[in-house]
Parts: structure tokens; C-alpha cells; sequence
């Protein structure tokens, strides 16, 4: 009797020093967001410098992120954004510009960019005449790359990639120009659609999917923006601006065929280019997402711009959503939360496959009487209808437009509640390139 007695107390002891660290766990467990601190990831020099950052969490290990900026600089992390090591992206095509950075579920990261193939810049006479995708499997060494839309001496320009997280089939959408920045009447834009199912290896025939084409003066009557995001059966939905509205376009069949009518998704009142106070122009162009997650709100789709239907002085950060497959559009809610008069412009957004929630980064200067800006996150848990306001720069920096290329984006990745914000500052003429450690 004695050695059961002494097993039963052993027993009783064992599941109480097992179960109650459980408990305790539980009980301590928050939802409460982190915001970390600001990473300096990239500091340039005076004048020309690292602008139009885009970054992205690798989805099958969420510590390893790459990062890019103009003109070639690539950036890898492999402690969650912690430290970032820098090198230069080099391929035979040339690297100018416009970095795009994602990856498929494999963990194989994408860089896209412009190209130069005579290493010539602006006096070349092949100057963006391809879409450029160079792949890494490990994100610090990049294959040569290989390209898409080749139709010299037509402009190729303003790229985005969707990939499909079941198939890792890529899509790519970008603006053709007959000749960029030319009055000619009969000179066009129009939207291209590309797409890949070997890892970027070979690409499919550039087809047009816009059905109203634009100029080709880069401004608010030119086809441009085009974000192309995967649907959860094969679908493909894109959408750009044109002629002060947002027009969305579909495929049923993984980019096979595509819509003779486009959508009217929203009106975009003053168009998406329009000038910021010590920056110049700062594009206003739409940003397409879909929640990818288990959540209620699966298979919503999320448009994201910004515009000036409040005056000249009072940009906005706006978002629509789509429950019916971009068929129809709910009426634009204001994502930043605070009295009209300031300005919030380059917006940036990305839903996390996990959770569903929504997040936002944006330039904000709701604090300041003069053009000192800073940096917002404005994230929504309940598939759009509340936005959450939070300022995420440690400090507000004073811009100059003297002699200084701003760019035209920022970026964010957010992937099983890490997000992590890109943008770009300026202090005293010199750009630099930083991230915000967040945690949800």
C-alpha cells in the first residue's frame, strides 16, 4: 500500500507541475500590439540617394526578409529586421530602378526592377525596354534574372508581382508606353499582364488587359499602378488608375482571359498625381490586397490610395473593400483618424495571410504646422470597418524637394503578426531607408 500511496502522490504532483504553467500562460497572454523600435537599415549622402524601398517576410521563415531601393541596393535580414546586411544587385539586363521584392511559398525571394541593358542610364537608347525578376533561393545570392514585355523601343514602367500562394505561379502588371513622356496624341499607354510557373524561369506573352488606354505624360490621364493580386481559386484581380478613377480588371483562369469591360471600382477626385509641400509629387496610385486567411473576412478584397477630394491641403489615406469578387466596391472609409486639414500621403498596405487584419503605412502631419512628417501605422482587425492610428517613426523628419528624388513609394510586410513597415526619410538633403519592429 505504501509504494501505491507514494505513486498516486507522485502522480498528482507530476500533473500539477505540468498543468500549471499552462494556466498561468493563459491567464498572462495579451493581444496587444508591440511597437518596437525604428532600424536605420540604409543612410545615403547628400542628393541623390536610397529611396522607394520595398520589403517582404520570407512566408516560410519569418525571420529572413529582404529589402530593396533604388537605384540597386539590395538588403537581407535573418533575425527578423533586427540587422540588415547591404550589397548591390547586378544582372546582365542592367538594374534601374522601381525594386519590387516578394516570395513564393517555397521561401525563393523575387526582386523586380527596370532595366539597362547598355549600362547608359538616361542617355541609353534601350533604357526600360523589359520588366526585370531576378530570383534568390536564400535571398543574399540573386540569379542573372530574366525578363518580361520586351517591345523596344517601347517604355516599360511602374511593375508589381502577385504570386499564388497554392500554385507559386507569378503574376506581374505593368505600364507600356509607346514613348514615355511623349505629347504626341497618337503615342499610348496601356496596362500589361505577364505571368510565370517555373520560379520566373520563362514568361508568358505580354497581353493588354486595360480597356481605355492613356497617355503617355505620366500624369493623372496615363494608365498607371497596376498591382496584381492572387485569388483563392485561381483567380487574378488587378487594379491602376486612370482619368481621376480606380478601374479594376479580373481573370478567372489564372491570367488565361480577362474581362472586355472594366470595373469602375472608385473615383479618384484631383487624380492620383498631385504636389506635397517640400516633397513634389507624391502619386496617390491604388494598392489591391485579399485576405488570404481563415478569418471571417476570406476572400475580401482591399483597395488602398490616397487623394486630395479634400483640397490641396488636406490629402487623405482612403480604402474600399470587395466581398463579391470586385463586382462592387463599398463607399471609401478614411483610414487616418484625425481632424481634416493635414496631409497623409503615401500610402502602403498588406494583409496578413494569417490573421486578416489590414495594416497601413503612410507619411502623416497631423502633428505639425509646417512640413515636418511623420510615419503611421493605421491597422484594422475587423476587415476595414475600424482603422487603429499609430505613429511608428521615433522622430518626424523636415524634407527638402531642392536637388532631392523622394520617390514615389514606400512599402510594408506583415506575415503572422510581425509587420515591418519600409520608408524612406530625409534629413538635411540626405535619404536613408529604415523599418519599424512591430509585433502583433
Amino acid at each position: 500500500m505504501k509504494s501505491v500511496t507514494t505513486f498516486v502522490i507522485c502522480f498528482l504532483a507530476f500533473l500539477l507541475t505540468t498543468c500549471t504553467p499552462k494556466v498561468a500562460q493563459k491567464i498572462t497572454t495579451s493581444n496587444t500590439p508591440t511597437f518596437g523600435k525604428n532600424v536605420l537599415i540604409h543612410q545615403g549622402t547628400t542628393g541623390f540617394g536610397p529611396c522607394e524601398p520595398s520589403i517582404y517576410i520570407n512566408p516560410k521563415d519569418d525571420n529572413k526578409i529582404v529589402a530593396g531601393s533604388v537605384l540597386n541596393n539590395v538588403y537581407f535580414s535573418d533575425d527578423g529586421g533586427v540587422t540588415w546586411s547591404k550589397d548591390q544587385l547586378e544582372s546582365s539586363y542592367g538594374v534601374y530602378g522601381d525594386p519590387v521584392i516578394s516570395a513564393d511559398s517555397k521561401g525563393n525571394f523575387y526582386y523586380l526592377h527596370l532595366s539597362d541593358p547598355d549600362k547608359k542610364g538616361w542617355s541609353s537608347q534601350k533604357l526600360l525596354d523589359r520588366i526585370v525578376i531576378q530570383k534568390s533561393a536564400d535571398g543574399k545570392t540573386w540569379e542573372d534574372g530574366s525578363f518580361m514585355g520586351m517591345h523596344h523601343p517601347k517604355d516599360q514602367d511602374k511593375h508589381w508581382i502577385g504570386i499564388d500562394p497554392k500554385t507559386d505561379a507569378l503574376y506581374v502588371t505593368w505600364t507600356e508606353f509607346d514613348k514615355y513622356n511623349s505629347k504626341n496624341a497618337k503615342d499610348n499607354s496601356r496596362i500589361l499582364f505577364s505571368k510565370s510557373t517555373d520560379e520566373g524561369a520563362t514568361w508568358s506573352e505580354a497581353i493588354s488587359i486595360n480597356q481605355f488606354d492613356g497617355n503617355c505624360l505620366d500624369d493623372d490621364r496615363t494608365t498607371e499602378g497596376a498591382v496584381p493580386v492572387a485569388g483563392l481559386n485561381g483567380e487574378v484581380y488587378v487594379a491602376w488608375s486612370y482619368d481621376n478613377k480606380i478601374y479594376f480588371d479580373y481573370s478567372k483562369d489564372s491570367g488565361k482571359t480577362w474581362q472586355d469591360e472594366d470595373i469602375l471600382a472608385v473615383q479618384q477626385p484631383s487624380g492620383w498625381t498631385f504636389d506635397i509641400p517640400d516633397i513634389g509629387r507624391a502619386n496617390g496610385l491604388p494598392i489591391l490586397s485579399i485576405d488570404h486567411s481563415q478569418s471571417k473576412h476570406r476572400g475580401t478584397l482591399y483597395l488602398n490610395w490616397t487623394d486630395q477630394r479634400n483640397g490641396e491641403n488636406d490629402t487623405d489615406v482612403w480604402l474600399s473593400k470587395s466581398t463579391d469578387k470586385g463586382l462592387t466596391w463599398s463607399k471609401p472609409k478614411r483610414v487616418n483618424d484625425d481632424p481634416a486639414g493635414k496631409q497623409q500621403f503615401f500610402t502602403w498596405m498588406s494583409v496578413d495571410a494569417a490573421t486578416g487584419y489590414i495594416y497601413t503605412v503612410f507619411y502623416d502631419r497631423r502633428n505639425h504646422d509646417d512640413s515636418q512628417t511623420d510615419v503611421y501605422l493605421a491597422y484594422s482587425t475587423d476587415g476595414g470597418d475600424t482603422f487603429t492610428n499609430q505613429k511608428i517613426s521615433e522622430t518626424p523628419f523636415l524634407p527638402t524637394s531642392e536637388g532631392v528624388f523622394f520617390g514615389d513609394y514606400n512599402n510594408i510586410s506583415a506575415r503572422n503578426g510581425k509587420v515591418r513597415p519600409i520608408w524612406t526619410r530625409c534629413d538635411e538633403g540626405k535619404l536613408s531607408v529604415w523599418t519599424s519592429l512591430i509585433e502583433f
